[in-house]
């Protein structure tokens, strides 16, 4: 018997298939963000100082990057120093600010992605990606849950 799209179930969502697709998609960017000359926390963290609404302190926004990456707060410790040592933030009393080298960087990773996110989000039915956000919205509230109650 041969099977055609309108005759095979669709996959379940579950941790697995969830976390294929996070290393996938993170697989991309990497590959870009190495041809840049960066990191993915160094790539998180400049993006959180870049859409603040107000410049983060250093400690604020390492607190911000680990715990959105559930990070170790040394590796985001070191990737804002990385990213201190290569002009891409700079000091402004306490507080860090991006640099023109910085908002230059992410402008050139969002230009060399945009296609590629096309490509892979493009033809994607509008209420699947609703039905996806409020399904991964979900998912990330009780692992945030489980996480906190595991590491209190």
């Amino acid at each position: 018997m041969t099977t055609d799209a309108t005759t095979t179930p669709a996959p379940q969502a579950d941790a697995r298939a969830l976390g294929l697709a996070h290393y996938a998609a993170r697989g991309v960017l990497e590959n870009v963000l190495a041809r840049h000359g960066c990191t993915f926390e160094q790539q998180v963290a400049l993006r959180a100082a870049v859409t603040a609404e107000e410049p983060p302190t250093a400690d604020g926004l390492l607190a911000q990057v680990a715990a959105s990456l559930k990070a170790d707060p040394a590796v985001v410790r070191a990737a804002l120093d990385d990213l201190l040592v290569g002009q891409l933030l700079v000091r402004d009393g306490e507080h860090l600010r991006p640099t023109e080298a910085g908002r230059a960087l992410l402008a050139a990773v969002g230009a060399e992605t945009a296609p590629i996110t096309a490509r892979i989000w493009g033809d994607i039915p509008a209420d699947d990606l609703a039905a996806a956000g409020r399904v991964l919205a979900l998912v990330a509230e009780r692992a945030n849950a489980e996480l906190a109650a595991l590491t209190a």
